[in-house]
C-alpha cells in the first residue's frame, strides 16, 4: 500500500527519476575515466597509473580526482570572465539531459503511475520524440565550447573551438541520417518503442551501415581519437580548454566522458537491441543495457589508442563525400525493404 500511494504521486516518482538520473550521471563517466586511463596505461604500457594504490593502482581515480580539486582556478586577465566561467556548465549540461529519456529496461507489467510520470519502466521520460530529443540535445555541447574557446583570448582555444564547430557541421548531418533509418524500420521516434521493437532482431542486422555511420559521427561529434583535431596537443595545445585549470578543466572531462557513455547508450538503444538480450534471456533487461554501453565505451578507448589523428581535410572529406551518401542510400534501402516487406 505504502509503494502503491508512493508511485500513485508524480512528484514522488519524478524525484525517485531524477535522482537515479543524477546518479547514474554522475557515477558512469568516473568509472568509464578510470577504466580509460588504467587500460591505456596497458595498452601503451605505461607505469604511471599503477603506482597510486598498492595493487595495481587502485586508488588513481581518487588521485585524480584529489589533483583536480587542489589545482588552483586560473582566469586569464584578458578572459571574458563571465562566459569563461559559464562555459563548462553549458558543455555539461546537456549531455546530463540525454540520459533522462534513455531507456534502460522494459514497461513494467503492471503500471499504475498517472500521466506526466513518464509511465512504469526503467527511464526517466517517454518521449514521443526522443529520438529528436536526444540528437538535437546533444549537439547543444559545442556553443559551451565555442563559448570557451572564444572567451579564453588564446588565438589556439580559439581555433580549437572553430574545428569542433566545423566538426560538428560536417558529422551531424550523417548521424542524424543514420538514426532516420532506424526510425523508419521501427515506424516510431520514441527510444522506447525502438526498443521494443527489437525484440524479434537487432537493428544493427539490417542497419549495419547505419550503425558504423553513427559510431564513427558519433566519435566526430566527442572529438575522440582518431578525429581529435579540436583539442590536437601536437597543433593548438589543447583547443578550447587550454585556458582551464582546476575543478573547470575536471568538468570539461566529466562531459567528455559523459558524451560518450550517452552516445554509447543511444547506439545500444537503436541498434543492439536496448534491453533484449540473447543466448542467456533470463538476465535482467539493464543488466544487458549496461553491458553493451561498456562494450560500446571500452570500443571508443581502444580506438584512441589504436588509430592515428587525421588532418582536417580528411575528416571533411569522411564525412561530405563518403558517409552522407552512404547514409542517403540506407534511407533508401530502408524505405524500400518498409515498403516491400
Amino acid at each position: 500500500m505504502i509503494f502503491y500511494h508512493f508511485f500513485s504521486n508524480p512528484w514522488a516518482v519524478f524525484a525517485l527519476k531524477l535522482a537515479a538520473v543524477f546518479i547514474f550521471f554522475l557515477t558512469a563517466p568516473l568509472v568509464l575515466g578510470y577504466v580509460e586511463h588504467k587500460g591505456l596505461a596497458h595498452m601503451q604500457s605505461r607505469l604511471g597509473p599503477m603506482e597510486a594504490g598498492r595493487f595495481h593502482g587502485w586508488a588513481q581515480l581518487i588521485a585524480d580526482g584529489v589533483k583536480f580539486i587542489q589545482k588552483e582556478d586560473i582566469v586569464p586577465d584578458a578572459a571574458d570572465r563571465r562566459i569563461f566561467m559559464l562555459a563548462p556548465m553549458i558543455v555539461i549540461i546537456p549531455v546530463s539531459l540525454v540520459f533522462l529519456v534513455i531507456p534502460f529496461g522494459p514497461a513494467a507489467v503492471s503500471c499504475h503511475a498517472p500521466a506526466g510520470t513518464g509511465g512504469c519502466g526503467f527511464w526517466g521520460e517517454n518521449f514521443d520524440v526522443g529520438i529528436f530529443f536526444v540528437l538535437a540535445i546533444s549537439a547543444i555541447s559545442v556553443i559551451g565550447m565555442l563559448m570557451a574557446g572564444w572567451a579564453s583570448a588564446n588565438k589556439f582555444s580559439l581555433i580549437g573551438a572553430i574545428r569542433g564547430a566545423a566538426q560538428l557541421i560536417a558529422y551531424e548531418l550523417p548521424l542524424v541520417l543514420a538514426a532516420s533509418a532506424v526510425a523508419m524500420q521501427a515506424g516510431t521516434l520514441s527510444l522506447v518503442g525502438i526498443g521494443d521493437a527489437q525484440k524479434a532482431y537487432w537493428f544493427v542486422f539490417p542497419q549495419i551501415a547505419g550503425f558504423i555511420i553513427f559510431v564513427i559521427a558519433s566519435l566526430a561529434e566527442l572529438s575522440r581519437p582518431p578525429f581529435d583535431m579540436p583539442i590536437a596537443d601536437s597543433e593548438i595545445i589543447f583547443g578550447h580548454m587550454t585556458e582551464y585549470t582546476g575543478i573547470r578543466f575536471g568538468l570539461f572531462l566529466l562531459s567528455e566522458y559523459a558524451g560518450i557513455v550517452s552516445l554509447s547508450a543511444i547506439a545500444v538503444v537503436l541498434y543492439l537491441g536496448a534491453w533484449h538480450g540473447f543466448i542467456v534471456p533470463w538476465i535482467p533487461g539493464p543488466i544487458w543495457t549496461l553491458a553493451k554501453i561498456g562494450a560500446l565505451s571500452f570500443l571508443v578507448i581502444w580506438l584512441r589508442a589504436t588509430y592515428p589523428r587525421l588532418r582536417e581535410d580528411q575528416l571533411q572529406k569522411m564525412a561530405w563525400k563518403y558517409l552522407i551518401p552512404i547514409a542517403l542510400v540506407n534511407i533508401l534501402l530502408t524505405m524500400i525493404f518498409k515498403v516491400v516487406f
